[in-house]
C-alpha cells in the first residue's frame, strides 16, 4: 500500500515536520550564530525541499545569508555518475556548510557527496536530517536531527513533503 492510501503507517504529520523544522533552524543557528553566511546543501529531491524549509526558519530567526545548493547524485550507484551540485557558481570556500537530507539510514549518500565538498574547503560540515534510522555503515552521524527513530534494516522511511501526504511514513 503507498502512504497516499494507508495512513495506520504515519511517524509525522505536517504539523509536527513544520515544529521540528522549526526547531532544528533554531538549532543551526545556535551553533553557528558567528557565521555571516551558510550554505545548505540538499540531497535532490525531498532533502532539498527540507533545506529550503530550514532556509526559510533561519531567515525569520537569524540575520546570516544563507545560500542553497542541489546535489544530486546517483544513489544507486554513487561512483558511476559524478556529484552535481546546482548552481555550480555557489562556491563554499570557507564557508559553514549543512548538509540535508529527508533520512539518514546507512550514511552512504552523504559519505559520497563529502567526497565532493572537501576539495572546495569548507570551514566546517554538518549534517542535518528530518528522521534519522540508526543503521550507520560510513562515520555520518546527523548534527541535527528532526526525529529519531531505531527501524530494522528491513523497514523503510518515505518522507513526502510536496503533496497532500506530506508526512514520514514507515513501511
Amino acid at each position: 500500500m503507498t502512504p497516499q492510501t494507508n495512513h495506520q503507517n504515519l511517524i509525522l504529520d505536517r504539523t509536527q515536520i513544520e515544529q521540528k523544522v522549526t526547531r532544528m533552524a533554531y538549532e543551526i543557528y545556535e551553533h553557528n550564530f558567528e557565521e555571516q553566511e551558510l550554505v545548505l546543501a540538499g540531497i535532490h529531491q525531498d532533502g532539498y525541499t527540507l533545506a529550503e524549509m530550514l532556509a526559510v526558519q533561519l531567515q525569520q530567526i537569524s540575520p546570516i545569508k544563507v545560500s542553497l545548493l542541489r546535489i544530486t547524485l546517483n544513489k544507486v550507484a554513487p561512483v558511476q555518475d559524478p556529484v552535481q551540485q546546482e548552481p555550480k557558481s555557489t562556491s563554499i570556500a570557507g564557508k559553514a556548510v549543512i548538509l540535508v537530507d529527508d533520512v539518514l539510514n546507512t550514511g552512504r549518500t552523504l559519505a559520497y557527496t563529502l567526497n565532493t565538498f572537501l576539495p572546495q574547503n569548507p570551514k566546517k560540515v554538518e549534517v542535518a536530517t528530518l528522521v534519522d534510522r540508526h543503521h550507520p555503515l560510513y562515520p555520518i552521524a546527523s548534527t541535527y536531527t528532526g526525529y529519531s527513530l531505531a527501524t530494522t534494516i528491513n523497514e523503510r522511511i518515505d518522507v513526502i513533503l510536496d503533496d497532500e501526504s506530506f508526512g514520514a511514513y514507515l513501511h
